[in-house]
């Protein structure tokens, strides 16, 4: 089944209630906002939309909002000192909405989600590489990174956690999914 996959820039005084639920799940353990409030996702969103350097986007899936993504100038934000970034080079972070009680998972629904996050990224010709880097210990997304591209170089000390640096080129995600950007 095709999924219709729309993705718009987040507004966070207007969206924080609907990812709020999203980012303080237990599911979301890796996006380190499990005790923000509110106020505190606002605020956040804020300053993502404040910076030149970092964008966030909300995701939906068949006219459902599902997923959160963000994109991050590598060279300016996130991994500032912490790796060479290459021109083209663009940051990503995404997170799943978590099943509502009571629904029933979709099986391939966070690798149609992740895929659909890669073509966006990809759709900007200057895009030459997408780089990565979640908690060494996010075993579950490494899975998935790995399924649309991702080549893990190395470990890395952020101030928040150990990362897994990982970066996937445009051929790579398109020899991983079988398609071309």
């Amino acid at each position: 089944m095709t999924r219709h996959v729309r993705i718009r820039p987040l507004d966070p005084l207007q969206d924080a209630e609907l990812i709020h639920p999203w980012v303080t799940h237990p599911k979301a353990a890796f996006w380190m906002m499990r005790d923000h409030r509110l106020q505190d996702v606002e605020r956040e969103y804020m300053a993502i939309a404040a910076n030149p350097h970092h964008d966030a986007f909300i995701g939906s899936v068949d006219g459902v909002p599902a997923f959160l993504m963000e994109r991050y100038d590598p060279a300016k934000a996130e991994l500032v000192g912490l790796y060479e970034p290459e021109p083209g080079d663009v940051g990503m972070h995404f997170l799943v909405a978590p099943v509502a009680p009571g629904d029933t998972p979709v099986h391939g629904f966070t690798r149609t989600v992740i895929t659909a996050v890669m073509r966006e990224l990809f759709a900007d010709p200057a895009t030459a590489r997408v780089v990565v880097e979640p908690d060494v210990r996010n075993t579950a997304v490494h899975a998935l990174n790995a399924a649309v591209g991702f080549v893990p170089e190395r470990e890395i000390e952020k101030p928040e956690k150990t990362a897994l640096l990982s970066f996937c080129t445009r051929a790579q995600f398109e020899t991983a999914v079988g398609v071309s950007v």
